[in-house]
């Protein structure tokens, strides 16, 4: 893992930095305002052909870079579990008109749909492992299921409708 340094910037922010393999440097400006700057830089001294990039991000954006970061590295090594025969592994992010949007968690075998466990739900910077029926979940939360795909897809038709199978249309006749 990459060092990186902390400098505290008075009136502005923290600015944290790190050298790349390839002797880039990359830093990120985080303002007291809650937007950040990233900022990438060619060679590590700034020399006369160093190229310098600049990039404002908002609060949302910030964060949105951050789990596609680390989203990626999770992603990678889940992976090797999703090669598991008949296993899946998937993320739901709830919305303000999911069904489970302001509800507690619950048990999915409540609702008829038995060998599907949320592994986590994760809000904003942290992660809460093998939360419990009285979880609250909220817009914005993401929701880690893993079990059969089969399973998996009706956990998450229930999340968004509240009910495990689609209304299909009455066919009308002549």
């Amino acid at each position: 893992m990459a060092e990186v340094r902390r400098v505290k910037l008075p009136g502005v922010g923290v600015l944290h930095t790190f050298v790349t393999d390839d002797g880039g440097k990359v830093g990120v400006i985080a303002h007291r305002s809650g937007h950040s700057d990233l900022i990438t830089f060619s060679d590590e001294d700034g020399g006369p052909g160093a190229r310098k990039i600049s990039l404002r991000l908002s609060e949302d954006e910030a964060h949105t870079l951050a789990e596609l970061l680390g989203g990626t590295q999770i992603t990678e090594s889940l992976g090797a579990l999703e090669q598991i025969p008949g296993l899946a592994i998937d993320w739901f992010s709830v919305d303000y008109d999911d069904h489970i949007a302001g509800q507690r968690l619950g048990s999915l075998t409540d609702h008829g749909v038995i060998g599907v466990t949320v592994v986590a739900v994760v809000r904003g910077d942290s992660a809460n492992p093998a939360p419990d029926d009285s979880f609250k979940v909220f817009p914005g939360d993401t929701l880690v299921v893993a079990g059969s795909p089969e399973k998996v897809a009706k956990a998450f038709s229930f999340y968004r409708t509240g009910e495990l199978r689609p209304k299909t249309a009455t066919p009308t006749g002549p």
